[in-house]
């Protein structure tokens, strides 16, 4: 892996913003972009493309319902469309009414906010879980610090 790691990290990831039903007002697009394949670079795994779909509750509540079963809102969910040991290729679909209400119940701004959740599903295609307590904590020191690290 460390091999493929190398040979990719020369290849510029393909990184991209899409729509589904809410458009992003966020001027710093490009930065957040080099943060996402910073992220991945320290965590030493290779991504050849990611595409973050930003979208509504309920846009993202019938993804929810339909590839995972779950009925309820919730702010990312992430799809790893490659298989096992090979450059990562995914999806990520946001939902910007989540990271809104989610940014005024925590008292941080909407960028904030925005950042962690997109750092977040990041994290999740590293290998990152937060289902269990430890895993939690971990997910969260590990968001604490790409928001620390961006530009």
């Amino acid at each position: 892996m460390k091999n493929l790691y190398n040979t990719l990290s020369k290849q510029k990831p393909k990184l991209s913003f899409r729509y589904a039903d809410r458009k992003l007002l966020y001027p710093q697009k490009q930065d957040l972009k080099e943060n996402i394949i910073t992220l991945f670079k320290k965590e030493k795994k290779a991504l050849n493309s990611l595409t973050y779909i930003f979208c509504s509750d309920d846009f993202l509540l019938n993804i929810n319902q339909q590839f995972l079963q779950h009925n309820y809102y919730t702010d990312i969910i992430t799809f790893c469309l490659s298989e096992k040991n090979e450059p990562i290729e995914a999806e990520a679909y946001i939902s910007i009414d989540r990271v809104k209400d989610n940014a005024k119940v925590n008292n941080v701004l909407f960028k904030e906010e925005l950042e962690r959740v997109v750092f977040h599903g990041a994290l999740h295609l590293c290998g990152y879980k937060d289902k269990k307590k430890d895993e939690i904590k971990q997910m969260r020191d590990k968001e604490n610090y790409y928001l620390k690290q961006r530009k």
